[in-house]
């Protein structure tokens, strides 16, 4: 039996996808074979030599130690593109956000309670306090044209804005679902020079921290819109405050709160709700769940964050998954290793990801998985 244990509330409809005779899955679950994961902090967790993978019911990890993880051999998933319409559907609402004060007139309109027979009038002669602009006709600019960029980036062209966008890993996938009128530049800095609306769409690491800050916000023009569904630390809070206070920036559309930006005049501050729809937290919690499920009955990888995707059928007397480290001559160690025992290998496949790989062998015959083991780089060792 398989123990699943679930850190936050996970969707049933990705809960139940577990076959019962194989898996148990509760809140719960002592020495877990895989975890399901939302939000919750997992940095100070310890993990038992029972505990396989982690799947993330979302796309970011910050929240799980991930390269910890791998040099325990655990597979660390996440659920790219799973919430990605949610977000989308935010963004378009941000945009609009980000062109007119509609929070601001919303709470204004508030105050005309009780009011009676006036609010009419009232409302008539302070609206123009609240006027904005369109963006039909505007530029937005991307960085980032991934699955949720470059969504927002063809329903902006369908809006009548014109669309620049900047990904140095876009893929071939990515480039040939957009819209023949997006403009993608090889040049971050056309970006911020074109844009009137400024959308960020990038993942969250050491290398882009800050990448709004004092400097790339000179780059843009006068009264820029800056729209930030993808993580708080991209922008850096002191810069942001200073461009709204001088009129630099317009306009501050955030998805991630933080005591920083909070009641600053012309932040909208959205309490992180980018992926937050039932449909986004049932399609994460299938996909969550399928991806553990691969992984421990194939040892199939996909989608992880830490090891290569790598998926092997076995036709063999047994299928063997080592995940190491990526490393010179360790593949021969490895079949040398199954060969010296008189097993046969039938087939096989090695993936890399950075440090990390992922061996599959197909094997006929007895593999010495205590040989294996005992392999300086290897951290997990598999039968299946």
């Amino acid at each position: 039996m398989y123990n699943v244990l679930t850190l936050n509330k996970i969707a049933a409809c990705g809960t139940d996808i577990f076959d019962k005779s194989k898996y148990s899955v509760s809140d719960s679950a002592e020495n877990p074979t895989a975890i399901m994961v939302r939000s919750a902090k997992m940095h100070d967790m310890e993990f038992g030599n029972e505990l396989l993978a982690i799947a993330r019911a979302g796309a970011g990890t910050n929240n799980i130690p991930v390269d910890k993880c791998a040099e325990q051999g655990i597979v660390v998933f996440n659920t790219p593109g799973a919430n990605s319409n949610a977000v989308k559907e935010l963004a378009v609402c941000g945009l609009l956000l980000a062109a007119r004060k509609v929070p601001e007139a919303i709470e204004w309109a508030k105050t005309l309670k009780g009011k009676g027979d006036e609010v009419g009038k009232l409302v008539e002669k302070g609206k123009s306090n609240y006027a904005g602009g369109e963006i039909m006709g505007k530029t937005l600019g991307l960085i980032g044209l991934g699955a949720i960029g470059g969504k927002l980036a063809n329903i902006a062209i369908s809006l009548g804005m014109n669309v620049i966008g900047y990904d140095p890993f876009l893929s071939v996938g990515a480039a040939l679902s957009l819209k023949p009128q997006v403009k993608v530049t090889a040049n971050i800095n056309d970006v911020y020079a074109a844009a009137d609306y400024l959308s960020l769409h990038l993942p969250f690491n050491a290398e882009t921290k800050d990448t709004i800050n004092k400097e790339t916000i000179a780059l843009c023009k006068d009264g820029v819109r800056i729209l930030n569904f993808a993580r708080g630390e991209l922008v850096n809070g002191a810069a942001i405050v200073e461009a709204l206070a001088s009129g630099k920036v317009a306009r501050y559309v955030v998805d991630f709160p933080s005591d920083e930006v909070i009641g600053v005049e012309n932040v909208v501050a959205i309490p992180h709700l980018g992926a937050s729809t039932e449909e986004s937290e049932d399609n994460c919690a299938v996909m969550a769940a399928n991806e553990l499920i691969d992984y421990i009955e194939n040892g199939t990888i996909r989608n992880s964050v830490n090891f290569p995707n790598v998926e092997l059928a076995k036709s063999g007397d047994m299928l063997v998954s080592v995940l190491h480290k990526n490393v010179p001559s360790l593949i021969s160690q490895i079949t040398t290793a199954v060969a010296d025992k008189g097993a046969n290998i039938e087939n096989m496949v090695n993936k890399s990801k950075k440090e990390w790989s992922c061996t599959l062998l197909d094997v006929t015959g007895n593999a010495d998985i205590a040989a294996l083991e005992a392999i300086e780089g290897v951290v997990k060792v598999r039968v299946l």
